[in-house]
């Protein structure tokens, strides 16, 4: 899971990691899906799984870890398995002073479909002056491209219902990402 952050923060993902509890869901035999989403960080990639199935760790072992430490663990959660526990931790990732490096993690969240958590990422971010998202977004135009069609797929399958220019994830991905026909050409 190194591969999540940037180099620079090595240290700071092993002191992360070894808070980890070793158990899983239900003894679930894997820790951490295969399936991975790449982005470009500057001039690194990072490599975001799609799901964890750890265990949450204990309070008192939070509170052993840096602010930094911290962000890593909450954007880490953010890939559980458990959506209870993405909705926590993506609440306490966008409270928090939003890293570069934290960005991948709530943009995968995007393009998922548990749209209580959609509202809760554009609740905070409409609010906010949103250029690194957008770079970020810009930065990394066929992931996104990706994203916003897995968006649209959940959207078609769960809130047809819904008008698409008023679904919380289209709101999402033009407003807060920046999201626009640029995206979809090569």
């Amino acid at each position: 899971m190194k591969k999540c952050f940037p180099k620079y923060l090595e240290n700071d993902v092993i002191a992360v990691l070894n808070i980890l509890p070793e158990t899983t869901y239900n003894n679930y035999s894997l820790d951490v899906t295969e399936e991975k989403t790449e982005f470009k960080l500057l001039f690194e990639t990072v490599e975001i799984p799609y799901r964890l199935y750890f265990t949450e760790p204990t309070d008192a072992e939070i509170e052993t870890l840096s602010t930094v430490q911290k962000q890593i663990l909450y954007c880490l959660y953010t890939r559980s398995c458990d959506g209870y526990l993405r909705e926590k931790y993506v609440k306490k990732l966008l409270e928090s002073n939003i890293q570069e490096w934290c960005i991948p993690f709530i943009v995968k969240l995007c393009d998922e479909y548990v749209i209580e958590i959609l509202y809760i990422i554009y609740d905070s971010l409409h609010k906010r002056e949103n250029s690194d998202i957008k770079n970020f977004c810009v930065n990394n135009k066929t992931t996104i491209h990706k994203s916003n069609s897995r968006m649209m797929s959940y959207w078609n399958e769960y809130y047809r219902t819904l008008n698409l220019k008023e679904y919380i994830g289209y709101k999402l991905f033009r407003e807060c990402m920046g999201y626009n026909e640029s995206f979809e050409k090569k």
